[in-house]
């Protein structure tokens, strides 16, 4: 997601920095299931950097959550979703050690599958690739994904098997 910056007459250029925000930003990403296998990026940016998560990022002005969820993951890993359903709204808040806020997200994340593309990592994302659900969940991943993760694989075998009765 790039980084954009306004400028403002007569004073000095202001940006909407992800760091030390002002306001809360909405972030939109995915879990992308196939055949028991789900779709994770490497961070190539804070916050978690060089950590494994979810495809996602920053929802633009004027584009709504699924739009900005499909363009996302679309841009991370070259993968075009279907989005099947809205998973959770999960905060992340995280402080520095003298109180301060680094970052504030309001993070939705939404079951999808693919639907076509060709897996690569791009943008914001260092690697991009998919792990047996089982493996994903071994990963050192922060705990809110691990449960979204989880979720979202429970919802899967859950419609399977209902399908199949």
């Amino acid at each position: 997601m790039p980084h954009r910056a306004m400028a403002h007459k007569n004073s000095k250029q202001t940006s909407d920095a992800r760091e030390n925000p002002t306001a809360p930003i909405v972030g939109v990403g995915a879990v992308v299931i196939k055949n028991s296998h789900v779709l994770l990026i490497r961070r190539g940016k804070p916050p978690k950097e060089g950590e494994w998560s979810l495809p996602g990022g920053k929802q633009k002005l004027g584009e709504t959550t699924s739009e900005a969820a499909r363009r996302e993951i679309l841009e991370e890993t070259g993968v075009e979703i279907e989005i099947l359903c809205l998973l959770d709204v999960v905060d992340f808040i995280d402080k520095a050690k003298d109180g301060s806020l680094r970052f504030h997200y309001t993070l939705v994340d939404f079951l999808a599958r693919p639907k076509g593309g060709e897996l690569k990592s791009g943008s914001d994302a260092l690697e991009a690739r998919f792990f047996p659900l089982e493996e994903a969940l071994q990963l050192p991943l922060w705990k809110e994904t691990r449960r979204i993760i989880a979720m979202a694989a429970e919802k899967v075998i859950s419609t399977n098997e209902s399908e199949t009765v």
